[in-house]
């Protein structure tokens, strides 16, 4: 009922950039908080950004603020996250989620993830 397509990872250099999105498609009504996430190998998966729908509230996990932006484009249902001034340690799988989709007539969907894309900072 829901497809996730995610785009825009890649190779970098340090102090690079890079622009990740994730574009939900389907019987979409409407999608609550969405977020981005991280992990490298041999590392959990870390929280990187969220962005909540009415207010558009963002938040950042610390090791991005001031680096990283997110943001939705709810006509689209399209979520993006800016990437500037890469560093290494950036290197990981990221994954875009929506934490609740709801459908077109009815319905609601939990935790819809999409596939991840490779992002990798290095010299």
């Amino acid at each position: 009922q829901v497809q996730v397509a995610e785009s825009g990872g890649g190779s970098v250099q340090p102090g690079g950039s890079l622009r990740l999105s994730c574009t939900f498609s389907g019987s979409i009504r409407s999608i609550d908080q969405m977020g981005w996430y991280r992990q490298a190998p041999g590392k959990q998966r870390e929280l990187v950004a969220t962005i909540a729908s009415r207010n558009g509230r963002t938040s950042y996990a610390d090791s991005v603020k001031g680096r990283f932006s997110i943001r939705r484009d709810d006509a689209k249902n399209v979520l993006t996250l800016q990437m500037n001034s890469l560093k290494p340690e950036d290197t990981a799988v990221y994954k875009c989620k929506a934490d609740k989709v709801y459908l077109t007539p009815a319905g609601v969907i939990f935790d819809v993830w999409g596939r991840g894309t490779q992002v990798t900072v290095s010299s």
